[in-house]
């Protein structure tokens, strides 16, 4: 880093042009020294220039574009359903994030805001944009849906925001993203915040942006080095060992509270409901939720009511929960980038975390791909009952583990897992199949059926119809295509 930009960011929010009533709002919310991000890109974004903003997850990029955007919006007002300004998020969670922001930092303005996100009714939210809005936060599926029900115009958008852009490439928002580019006027003012920039969202910023200012407050896919990362090595995936060693590890940390991430949305139920059985407060997070349950969740993490949050990485971009302790990964990533997100939550704002990740002999190449992102070795996690907790009680309170080794015992007897001694000896005085007498057959006629039919008389076939002088089925009534030629 350079002399001018470590005088840049040690300056104060009252040295980057914001107005008084925002920086009393800010100072109110105890902040005094902007981050790296914030220091660098709240001028830009002042200026009218288009933003290519990277910085580590929990370096505060959401304040970077939303203080600015505050200042921007003080002059002016909004038309019915033309919203003066667009942030989009991957996630609800995240823009009902960046809603609370423009609450926190904007109380001394009159501004007016629409969430546009799934899960909540259509009605309330065209009710907002028909009373016009200032700030529009959406995720884009309900983005485009509005707007093609012809309840929202975006000619109007002044300034345009695409959080975690490499999270909307993932999620393949890119395609959305694209058109509701091309909705919005050329002449606003783009900007880009992302931890990591893949190539596919470089071409993105070249297509659509115009002469953007690249900011970078860290290296892209490096943590905060606040963050005590370890890895902790089991010795199988068995979901019963995994769940073990995941205790052991909560139950040797002085875990205030955590965030717990799952790749699969089945395993978040899984893990949340194991570790409420054996006496930790948890709750699971993920996008199969309903949209109130996902946010009384939320809300019970940030306000310390609920210890332990099980999520999939739905959670793992910009999930602002205050002093998380600890972050554990029940296993890596599929993607390294995702595992720089993963533990930002934890370690932010100059406090030190801890993160834990769960590798099994299956994971190695998932933590060398992350390792070699991340240009380190992750160190070992000294856990002294971590073989007997994660072997020993791996039989998960439910009796399957001496279900699994009475299995293992079976198999041992013979194919099929057959003991031959619980079954009776057979007596050799009694016949076999083989020596037992069979009875003679009856004769049969060879002359096949249909030829017999054919030499009955008439009168012998007709009666074949009548049951106790009922007509039975056709009768003598029987169709011609029915009939046996002669």
């Amino acid at each position: 880093m350079s002399a001018d930009d470590a005088a840049q960011d040690a300056q104060t929010f009252t040295d980057l042009g914001l107005s008084e009533p925002l920086l009393q709002a800010i100072s109110e919310s105890g902040y005094t020294i902007p981050t790296p991000i914030q220091a660098k890109a709240i001028p830009i974004v002042l200026q009218g220039r288009d933003v290519l903003g990277i910085a580590q997850t929990g370096t505060g990029k959401t304040a970077s574009f939303t203080l600015p955007m505050i200042e921007i919006l003080s002059a002016g007002r909004a038309k019915a359903r033309m919203p003066r300004t667009l942030i989009l998020e991957p996630t609800r969670e995240l823009a009902a994030q960046v809603a609370e922001s423009f609450d926190k930092y904007g109380k001394n303005h009159k501004l007016t805001k629409a969430l546009l996100i799934g899960g909540v009714s259509f009605g309330d939210q065209e009710a907002l944009l028909n009373q016009g809005v200032d700030v529009l936060i959406a995720t884009p599926g309900r983005l485009l849906d509005h707007f093609e029900r012809g309840k929202l115009l975006l000619s109007g958008v002044q300034v345009m925001v695409v959080d975690e852009a490499d999270r909307m490439l993932d999620m393949g928002f890119i395609p959305d993203i694209e058109r509701i580019f091309k909705l919005t006027p050329f002449t606003r003012q783009t900007l880009f915040f992302s931890a990591t920039m893949p190539p596919e969202i470089t071409r993105l910023t070249d297509q659509f942006l115009s002469n953007p200012k690249r900011i970078e407050a860290a290296r892209p896919a490096t943590a905060a080095a606040t963050i005590d990362q370890r890895v902790v090595a089991i010795p199988g995936g068995d979901p019963r060992t995994r769940r073990a060693a995941l205790r052991a590890v909560m139950r040797h940390g002085d875990v205030k509270n955590g965030i717990v991430f799952c790749n699969r949305k089945t395993d978040v139920d899984v893990v949340a409901q194991s570790l409420r059985r054996h006496g930790f407060n948890a709750a699971p997070l993920h996008g199969d939720l309903d949209q109130r349950q996902r946010m009384q969740t939320r809300d019970r993490s940030k306000t310390g009511d609920l210890q332990l949050l099980i999520a999939s990485d739905v959670a793992a971009r910009g999930l602002d929960i205050p002093a998380v302790s600890h972050v554990f990964n029940y296993e890596p990533p599929r993607h390294a980038e995702d595992y720089v997100h993963r533990i930002g939550r934890t370690g932010r704002a100059g406090l030190s975390g801890q993160s834990y990740t769960l590798v099994s002999p299956h994971d190695q190449k998932s933590i060398d791909g992350i390792e070699k992102l991340m240009g380190r070795t992750i160190d070992a996690a000294d856990v002294p009952e971590l073989p007997a907790s994660a072997l020993g009680d791996a039989r998960d309170s439910g009796g399957r583990g001496r279900r699994a080794e009475e299995l293992k015992e079976e198999r041992r007897r013979g194919r099929g897992g057959r003991d031959k001694s619980r079954y009776k000896q057979r007596d050799p005085d009694r016949p076999t199949a083989a020596t037992a007498p069979v009875a003679p057959r009856e004769e049969r006629n060879p002359e096949p059926r249909r030829d017999r039919d054919r030499q009955r008389p008439e009168k012998q076939r007709s009666e074949r119809g009548e049951k106790n002088g009922q007509v039975q089925g056709f009768g003598d009534d029987l169709p011609a295509f029915l009939r046996t030629k002669s």
